[in-house]
């Protein structure tokens, strides 16, 4: 089986681009960030906060994430929901950052994660897909741009799905959770050794999906 780890900081387009480049090579695309979601959405819905003064194990040991593919499609599960468009909110993000620090949830969902990678050729993305979930995926790719280009990215993308936001706070929002991600004291965000950083600041969506299939094709030998 082939496996393809794309990390990288927070609206670098590692969902949309990861899709697309699944979609053209027939693999499976897992989006272990909506995993996340979930399970911050749930600890929202148990009226956590970020701190996460909760009982972590208790709240987990009632979750229940899936993951299941529609005509090629990833779709969440929570507690029997589907929750793939609820997850898509700045709060949510937030929420997602902060359990994603804490080792009982990536312990929660690390099996998954792998199963699916042993069972299917992947394009799997997250934050340390490349280090921790599969460091020894065929291809580790880091994908990154500028916090600006990344900021106005997820801006145009939240302004399309009607969410009130502002330029500003979405920039803020992203520039926090940089630091959280690479400062935090598990699995921090940073490139695996033997990755190749894909840097796609200024680029159209065509260049950032040619650069990225260029790379797995050369890496990959396919």
């Amino acid at each position: 089986m082939i496996s393809v780890a794309i990390d990288g900081p927070a609206g670098a387009g590692k969902s949309t681009l990861s899709r697309k480049v699944a979609a053209e090579l027939g693999f499976i695309y897992v989006d272990t960030g909506a995993l996340y979601r979930a399970v911050g959405l749930k600890f929202i819905d148990k009226g956590a906060n970020t701190e996460l003064n909760v009982d972590i194990d208790s709240i987990l040991a009632e979750t229940k994430v899936d993951i299941r593919f529609c005509e090629g499609e990833q779709r969440v599960f929570l507690d029997g929901e589907d929750v793939s468009d609820k997850i898509r909110t700045p709060e949510v993000s937030m929420m997602a950052s902060a359990v994603s620090a804490k080792p009982a949830v990536r312990a929660y969902l690390l099996e998954m994660q792998r199963k699916l990678a042993r069972e299917n050729n992947v394009i799997m993305d997250g934050r340390d897909i490349g280090t921790v979930v599969l460091p020894n995926a065929t291809v580790k790719i880091f994908l990154t741009a500028s916090a600006e280009d990344r900021s106005r990215r997820r801006y145009e993308e939240l302004i399309l799905k009607n969410q009130n936001v502002t330029y500003k706070e979405v920039y803020d929002d992203m520039v926090k959770r940089d630091y959280n991600d690479s400062h935090r004291d598990i699995a921090p965000l940073k490139p695996a050794e033997d990755s190749v950083i894909a840097d796609t600041t200024g680029f159209e969506f065509q260049e950032s999906l040619e650069l990225l299939l260029s790379i797995i094709r050369e890496k990959a030998e396919i």
